[in-house]
């Protein structure tokens, strides 16, 4: 993980896309879709369904890395609101393990607005912590340092005759849009007029690698 500045906080990033706040003890989170291989089985399109397992696998091993006490998901946790009912034995294990040994937050996003608790944790629309708001969908005008999610940023480059595409962070004076953390999530251009318009102002697509964190500046 590499340090990551923002708002007036420090915190470490990693290239899977996990935010690490050591002052909070939190890690953060963004879209990880659980149960979309089964939400695209019930509409008859199959697809192999682990990737639950694979995304609740990383965030358990996050956690381990990091040390966090506090976990923030901030919206699109399920691909829908039923997706925790969903979810098979062995996830499910997995999850409410993690519910339970955090203090774990849901914040709600527009793929699953309305769904319950029932794999532990609590659940917010949004939340303020160390002046900071965390939300599913940056705010366009927000005057707060503000992080969130939606997006799926992805950065795209032509390197020495290929095409290279790696999860980023997209960062303004007061936004911090995080990627998806899902492991079946497909992601939208970093430099994309939706993204930009969101952030508002001079922008960079940040990718985190070994030893540091590369800055890419974002053109409007």
């Amino acid at each position: 993980m590499v340090p990551l500045s923002f708002a007036g906080a420090e915190f470490a990033a990693c290239g899977e896309g996990a935010l690490f706040w050591p002052e909070q003890n939190a890690l953060l989170l963004a879209d990880l879709h659980l149960e979309k291989a089964s939400w695209f089985a019930v509409g008859g399109q199959f697809l192999p369904p682990y990737d639950s397992a694979a995304t609740l696998s990383a965030v358990a091993a996050m956690v381990e890395r990091t040390g966090a006490a506090r976990l923030y998901c901030l919206g699109d946790s399920f691909h829908d609101p039923q997706g925790c009912d969903r979810l098979p034995a062995a996830p499910r294990a997995m999850l409410t393990g993690l519910t339970a040994a955090l203090d774990w937050v849901w914040i709600v996003g527009n793929h699953d607005p309305g769904f319950s608790d029932l794999c532990g944790g609590r659940i917010a629309d949004e939340v303020e912590v160390g002046g900071i708001v965390l939300r599913h969908e940056a705010v366009v005008g927000e005057p707060r340092g503000e992080i969130s999610g939606h997006f799926h940023p992805k950065l795209r480059l032509h390197l020495h005759g290929r095409n290279v595409s790696r999860r980023c962070f997209v960062a303004s004076a007061t936004k911090l849009i995080l990627p998806a953390f899902g492991s079946l999530t497909g992601g939208l251009d970093a430099a994309h007029p939706e993204i930009m318009r969101h952030v508002g102002g001079p922008a960079a697509a940040l990718v985190p690698i070994a030893d540091r964190l590369l800055r890419f500046p974002l053109a409007a």
